[in-house]
Order: structure tokens, then C-alpha cells, then sequence
């Protein structure tokens, strides 16, 4: 099993104020790959630019991959993503993955202000496909590979505004799902699938990767080719009193995501749907302060991963192990101290010897 963690503004595992912000990324990056850790993930959080932080850090770092995970595909065009990838691809000497994602109506429309033309799924097809005719037209431009779709058209490329080929055109596109259609584009078309950190072990066993599978058989391939992501709840801590306050702020996680219809499915495979729509009329109403107190305890330990910090490596290889072919930890894994370094390098250790 591969290992990654985002890289984000201001975590550099420093305290050093000089290492705080945009100029702790290198810091951050190099001290990610000393660490052990397979990737660094990059994302839309916390109002930044996905790709950004990765230019950054594949000029730190010599081993570790780099992917953007994910980064929302409709507000950008495929050429504008197909070239970001590509020169990123080449700065990287090809350590460069692409996680894309759809993200729902309501973001696209009101946050990123952009169209929500038809339904999410095929359109996400036709990005896709349109990423690939743009990579293989990047690469050889003498026989140009078009795309015609009812979202989206490429079907022009002048010598001037081409690319040039890359020694790694082989660039990896992952893509971020939750329910069957996604998993299933991402076993046809893609080369590997982001689960949702909403997500249990069993509703990856019974939903996504029977998905996957039947993607890939659709496109003729072997499913052991595609990297099957994710970045599960972890909650940890170095005592049992750390673990009492993290678990009260992952009920009140839970509580958010179960509201939300989206992940209505993951709910309904272990029989909350009940409850599910009990927590979606509570936030039409904005009674958000009592939805955590409806999280039953073995709910919260299903969907997270609990355990102080010299045990969580085990507990997610115990969980996660013959699912997960790459597991990220999440931002807020503890990585400040001496100690808690060699315990996420034991961590590391443990999860990077699951099969």
C-alpha cells in the first residue's frame, strides 16, 4: 500500500514563522519525502489553487508523487486542466497524478460561479475523454487525436499554442466517486479511483469496487491496474483524553456529511437511511448544534478509524488492508514533535507493507 498526505499552507511541521505560509511549502514537501510518505495530495481547500502547491513541491522533491486531490474539473476547461497537468508532468520528471472531481450543483453554480449543464456523469465522461484526445494530440502532434461531445469540442491546435512532447506522456487521471456511476467511469476510463473519505470499508467492498470491475471489464482491462485511493477518517491522539475531544468533533463530521443527500447511499447500505433523513431536516432548519447527538457510537467507529498513535498504523492496515491500493492521511495527522514523527514513520511502515 502506497502512503500520501495533502500538502497545505502553513504545515511544514515547523513552528518557525519564517517557515509559516506559501513559503513553508518547500519545507513542507521535502520533509514529506523524508519522511517515507509515497505522495503528496494537493486540493481546493482552504480557498487555494489546487495545482499551486504541487509546482512547488516538484521542484523540492525528487521521489515522491504529486496529485491533485482532488481538483473541481467544470470550472475549468479541459485545455486549461490538460495544461497544468502537462507542464507539471514535465517539471516532475512524470511523478504527476490528476484527481479530478465534479463537486455538487450548488458549488459549481453559486461558489465557482459556472454553468451546471446536464447531468454530472456524462459530462464528466466527455472531460475525460477530451483530456485524453489533448494528451495524445500534446504529444504527437502530427497525428491529432479530436473530440467532438455534446459538453465539450476540441478540434483545433495550432503549432503555436502546442505543447511540446514530454518523455513521461503517460499522465495518470483519477477520479473522485462516491456512488456506482463515477466508480464505474473510473474503471472504464481512468487510472484510478478517489473514494470519498465518507466512505466505510464495507461500502467499498460492496458498492465501488464491484464498480470498478465492471468498468474495467467494459474497456477490456485488468482491474489490478487501477489504483483504488483513499483517505479514510482517521481519529488519533497521543491518550484516551485527546481521543474523548476528537471523537466529539468526528460526530459532529459525521452529522455535516450525513445531511447531505450525496452520500444517501453509504448511509442506506448500513441501514441509517432513517436517521440520514432525520440529519437532512434538521440543517434545512439550522439546527446544527443537536445533529451531533444523534451520532450513535458505532456509527462514528465505522465510518473513522480510531486509535491513539502508536497503534493507528495497525488499525488502518487492519481495516483498509486488500482494499485500498494508496491510503492518505489526513491533514491534521499529528507530525510536530520528535515523538510523533517516529510514530507516523512506524505508521508508514506498517500501512506501506499492507498487500
Amino acid at each position: 500500500m502506497r502512503v500520501g498526505i495533502a500538502l497545505i499552507e502553513g504545515y511544514s511541521f515547523s513552528r518557525d514563522p519564517e517557515e509559516l505560509g506559501f513559503r513553508g511549502l518547500a519545507a513542507g514537501a521535502r520533509r514529506i519525502e523524508e519522511l517515507g510518505f509515497d505522495g503528496i495530495l494537493s486540493s481546493e481547500t482552504a480557498g487555494h489553487d489546487p495545482f499551486f502547491p504541487l509546482l512547488i513541491a516538484a521542484e523540492h522533491t525528487r521521489r515522491v508523487g504529486l496529485a491533485t486531490g482532488i481538483a473541481v474539473s467544470f470550472p475549468r476547461s479541459p485545455m486549461v486542466t490538460a495544461q497544468m497537468a502537462w507542464d507539471l508532468q514535465r517539471l516532475s520528471g512524470g511523478r504527476f497524478a490528476l484527481g479530478l472531481g465534479t463537486q455538487v450543483k450548488g458549488h459549481n453554480e453559486r461558489r465557482y460561479a459556472t454553468p451546471w449543464t446536464g447531468a454530472p456523469g456524462p459530462r464528466m465522461r466527455e472531460y475525460v475523454q477530451c483530456l485524453h484526445a489533448m494528451f495524445h494530440t500534446f504529444q504527437n502532434p502530427r497525428e491529432p487525436r479530436w473530440f467532438e461531445g455534446e459538453h465539450y469540442r476540441f478540434s483545433m491546435l495550432p503549432p503555436v499554442f502546442a505543447p511540446e512532447p514530454i518523455a513521461h506522456p503517460k499522465l495518470p487521471i483519477h477520479l473522485a466517486a462516491v456512488n456506482p456511476y463515477m466508480a464505474r467511469l473510473a474503471g472504464e476510463l481512468c487510472d484510478g479511483v478517489f473514494a470519498h473519505p465518507v466512505i466505510t470499508a464495507r461500502y467499498l467492498r460492496e458498492v465501488m469496487l464491484p464498480a470498478v470491475a465492471e468498468g474495467a471489464q467494459r474497456a477490456g482491462r485488468a482491474v489490478s491496474a487501477i489504483d483504488i485511493i483513499g483517505a479514510p477518517v482517521v481519529v488519533t491522539g497521543r491518550d484516551e483524553a485527546e481521543l474523548a475531544e476528537e471523537r466529539k468533533l468526528l460526530k459532529r463530521r459525521i452529522a455535516f456529511y450525513g445531511s447531505t443527500r450525496t452520500y444517501s447511499r453509504v448511509f442506506e447500505v448500513h441501514g441509517w437511511q432513517e436517521l440520514g433523513e432525520r440529519l437532512h431536516a434538521l440543517s434545512v432548519e439550522g439546527r446544527w448544534d443537536e445533529m451531533p447527538r444523534l451520532i450513535p457510537d458505532e456509527m462514528a467507529e465505522e465510518l473513522a478509524t480510531i486509535g491513539r498513535l502508536e497503534e493507528i498504523g495497525e488499525r488502518l492496515r487492519e481495516r483498509w488492508g486488500g482494499l485500498l491500493t494508496t491510503l492518505n492521511l489526513p491533514t491534521d495527522y499529528p507530525l510536530r514533535t520528535p515523538e510523533e514523527l517516529r510514530l507516523a514513520r512506524a505508521a508508514i511502515e506498517t500501512l506501506q507493507r499492507a498487500r
